[in-house]
């Protein structure tokens, strides 16, 4: 039986919760107290052309892998926004080998680019597929995300394997989890617990249930919101412990 701890965190393109400061610095010690082996990131920035001449403190090179530098040697990212001065999407860190990585585009309209991250991890024997998402503001696309979701897992993961959805889906209504449950046969890890998604947005006051941890076959020990981070984004960070029988 193998122990896998996994976070979720939309980091907000590493400023502060009024984009008033550099805290990418900041955010890289908090995930490294703690200590998850997969971490999915939201709101990445892959290359931005113009930061680095406005702040003195702003890292050269990616993001995440100036997050992932010296403790996850594996790392994937997913461009999905793409502008003048650069391009942001998501990423996962991982302590385990990355062995597949696809990007899927599931933006539902032209105003919001969307994508859909899946990582293949190689933990011991066995292949974990890992999807990392950001999904859209509004209801409908939301659901055409959800949709796009269901039918990507349905088509490219085989309906045994273990898999870990994360990410911030902005479904403060909790409509998409009964569907993912059905179609999918994943839980949210906080359901699972507490019986409801956590709260996690805003920051400083969580009250809505925006970020979620969905699992299929892992049992899951326990599971938290870090809402003391609230300096450093406008979302809270999920963690959670899992075992997973290999």
């Amino acid at each position: 039986m193998t122990q896998l701890h996994i976070a979720t965190y939309n980091i907000h393109k590493g400023f502060s919760l009024l984009n008033r400061r550099v805290v990418l610095p900041a955010v890289r010690e908090q995930l490294r107290g703690l200590n998850a082996d997969v971490i999915f990131l939201q709101e990445v920035q892959g290359a931005h052309h113009s930061h680095g001449t406005r702040h003195a403190n702003y890292p050269d090179g990616a993001q995440h892998e100036f997050l992932a530098d010296e403790v996850w040697a594996h790392h994937a990212y997913g461009m999905n926004a793409v502008y003048q001065a650069g391009h942001h999407g998501n990423a996962i860190l991982s302590r385990y080998p990355i062995v597949k990585i696809h990007n899927e585009n599931i933006s539902a309209h032209r105003f919001e680019s969307r994508g859909l991250l899946h990582c293949e991890l190689e933990i011991g024997t066995t292949r974990v597929h890992s999807l990392c998402a950001h999904f859209g503001l509004f209801a409908r696309g939301r659901s055409l995300q959800t949709r796009a979701l269901i039918d990507y897992v349905q088509r490219e993961i085989p309906a045994a394997a273990p898999l870990l959805i994360a990410g911030d889906f902005n479904d403060w209504r909790n409509q998409m989890s009964a569907a993912l449950a059905h179609e999918l046969s994943v839980q949210d890890v906080f359901h699972a617990q507490h019986g409801k998604p956590a709260k996690s947005f805003p920051a400083p006051m969580p009250l809505f249930r925006l970020d979620r941890i969905y699992t299929r076959g892992f049992v899951v020990q326990k599971s938290h919101v870090h809402d003391d981070w609230q300096k450093l984004s406008d979302h809270a960070a999920l963690s959670c412990h899992l075992s997973l029988h290999v």
